[in-house]
């Protein structure tokens, strides 16, 4: 017989027939070894599970588990690597895109950055459901805006202008339409640019360059039957302020939110901003200079 309070942890779920579980991985940003995925599949195998599902969120989950087997099945899990994940009032999985290391649009190393944020903060009990996502850049592969707290990596063009020869291959590639040439020069709309660094791969002669990335931070975003983007929190400079930043966000909602609604909901405008405005006072001695951007780009 399985420990009982197996069943009150986040990643052993009912089933609809409230006699097996769907277990769920903790696979911070999807990411796993091979050895590791070939491990779960032999555990998999071990304890007849015949079927898994990969979420939206990056987690593999084992179906239609029997509760007999509960015990040693996590333990062989824990030893595995790929323990347990979290699903109720909790941090939940923090997703991903593959970042710098992997995609020729990314702006930020958004691997590393999944790996601090999951190992300050996944499965901390919290009073509502927390959900962190990070994309590389404007594109959102991980609909990080649609999350509680959301991470989005930008990158602000640097046009040298006594090479440029407004040859319109960098308005051409926008996606933005924010790139306009005038008179054979180059003129940028700063309030449509998302500052997702694309003309500078489309620059022939490489006369574009960037400043260093910037990590846009949105709270209280929401997916669901009534999806809402998250607002723009505030715009960081470096990983280890994002990290701070998301540090001081997790506690405020730990000790300033109930429980009966997500967090969208209870978030009102005048708690924002004074939430916000808290923050901002409370990173000047680290050091962290943040931007007040007009849009949810543009800075």
């Amino acid at each position: 017989m399985a420990d009982p309070n197996l069943y009150l942890k986040g990643g052993v779920i009912p089933e609809r027939d409230n006699e097996h579980y769907i277990i769920r991985l903790r696979v911070p940003a999807g990411v796993l070894d091979v050895e590791a995925l070939a491990g779960i599949a032999k555990i998999a195998k071990k304890y007849g599970i015949t079927n898994t599902h990969l979420t939206t969120r990056q987690t593999i989950e084992l179906l239609h588990v029997g509760p007999e087997v509960l015990d040693d099945l996590l333990a062989a899990l824990e030893k595995n690597g790929t323990p347990i994940g979290a699903e109720r009032n909790e941090v939940v999985n923090i997703t991903a895109c593959l970042g710098n290391a992997n995609c020729k649009y990314s702006v930020i190393d958004t691997l590393s950055l999944a790996k601090k944020l999951d190992e300050k903060h996944f499965g901390k009990e919290m009073p509502v459901k927390v959900r962190i996502a990070i994309s590389g850049c404007p594109n959102g592969c991980t609909s990080e805006r649609l999350n509680e707290i959301g991470i989005t990596g930008l990158r602000r063009p640097v046009r040298n202008e006594g090479l440029c020869t407004g040859c319109g291959t960098c308005g051409y590639y926008c996606k933005e339409d924010a790139i306009l040439i005038e008179n054979g020069k180059l003129k940028l709309n700063q309030g449509d640019c998302m500052l997702c660094g694309f003309c500078i791969h489309a620059c022939p002669f490489q006369y574009i360059n960037f400043e260093d990335p910037l990590y846009l931070i949105t709270l209280g975003g929401r997916r669901g039957r009534h999806p809402k983007i998250g607002r723009t929190f505030y715009i960081a400079r470096s990983e280890d302020d994002v990290v701070e930043i998301v540090g001081k966000i997790i506690y405020w909602i730990f000790r300033s939110i109930a429980s009966d609604k997500m967090l969208p909901e209870q978030l009102t405008d005048e708690e924002f901003a004074e939430f916000r405005e808290k923050v901002k006072k409370s990173l000047k001695p680290l050091g962290i200079e943040g931007i007040d951007p007009t849009n949810a780009y543009c800075v």
